[in-house]
């Protein structure tokens, strides 16, 4: 275990990558701890204390077309979720504001439904405009399976990161979503690479894949040389098909974060919805590999407050400060 251990802490420290047979072995180490020191140690590596902090707003809401089998805002799941075609602009600018207040780096608006139409991108301009001129935050979007128009049109906006998730590896997608295909979010990730945003992109634990198939998931994400990757933990929502699918074990958890640590060490891993659910065993998941979070509340559940984040993470010996743009 030792020498695995080492060998690959060498391997990554000279810049090289570890390959799936790798993984899977350090995946399967008896002594976990050893493994989630191992992540922590080379993210300290890549990246030293600075955490990176990331809030979304819920731009537009429910009535979505697609079939996501997670999702508590597709029209076809019975979730009781609010709607809006877009959310007020003092609402949204409020939020902004206390994020920036808090030192929270990068701020994104979010909308449901397959892609964002052009009448949407009106919506959303002022949005930016208010939340630009207003705050020193650097701006995201997520807005669906986006054409090579709309993407710029986002960067004209001042956007500069697009996220896209792929949510799961491309064996296991068809068992969560239907009405689109793993194809449809790279070709978006890969035109907004194109145009020159960095890229947010990762998935969710939890969806009734295997280890396995979260590893190959990691692998596809390094492949696409993603800059920031979510790691959201499933959220089982009343009126969606994975209602009761059961929150995976904390160490289950811990180990996944850990291997995208060390087959990602030079992307952000961004602790995202469904963190609320450990508890206090979520600050675990930045001793294990992780160096980001959304904070805040997320899409359509309750997050954990700022000021309780920043506190923890600070005792844990991360710093805050803001990247330049």
């Amino acid at each position: 275990m030792q020498e695995l251990l080492a060998r690959t802490w060498d391997r990554l420290t000279r810049g090289g990558t570890i390959d799936r047979d790798t993984a899977l072995a350090l995946a399967e180490i008896p002594d976990r701890r050893a493994l989630f020191r191992l992540a922590d140690n080379v993210r300290r590596h890549f990246h030293g204390s600075r955490f990176h902090l990331c809030s979304i707003i819920n731009a537009r809401s429910g009535n979505c077309s697609e079939d996501c089998r997670f999702c508590a805002q597709s029209s076809r799941h019975h979730t009781g979720v609010e709607t809006y075609r877009v959310i007020d602009l003092k609402k949204a600018l409020d939020q902004a504001r206390d994020n920036d207040a808090h030192g929270v780096d990068r701020l994104s608006l979010v909308t449901s439904g397959r892609a964002l139409d052009n009448r949407g991108l009106d919506d959303m301009e002022p949005l930016y405009r208010e939340i630009a001129g207003r705050t020193g935050m650097r701006l995201c979007a997520s807005m669906g399976l986006l054409d090579e128009q709309r993407l710029a049109r986002l960067r004209r906006m001042g956007v500069d990161r697009y996220h896209c998730n792929l949510e799961t590896c491309r064996a296991h997608f068809p068992a969560i979503c239907s009405s689109h295909g793993h194809d449809d979010k790279l070709r978006t990730l890969e035109t907004a690479r194109r145009l020159g945003f960095s890229l947010c992109c990762g998935g969710i634990i939890g969806l009734g894949e295997t280890r396995e198939q979260r590893l190959e998931l990691a692998l596809e994400l390094r492949e696409l040389r993603v800059d920031s990757i979510p790691i959201n933990i499933l959220t089982p929502i009343p009126g969606t098909p994975l209602a009761e699918f059961p929150v995976p074990a904390v160490d289950e958890i811990l180990t996944t974060i850990a291997l995208f640590r060390l087959i990602n060490p030079g992307a952000v891993i961004r602790i995202a919805g469904g963190r609320q659910q450990l508890g206090d065993d979520q600050y675990r998941c930045f001793a294990a590999g992780a160096n980001g979070a959304i904070v805040g509340n997320y899409l359509t559940t309750i997050g954990t407050s700022i000021a309780q984040d920043l506190a923890r993470l600070a005792e844990m010996g991360y710093t805050f400060a803001r990247l330049t743009p």
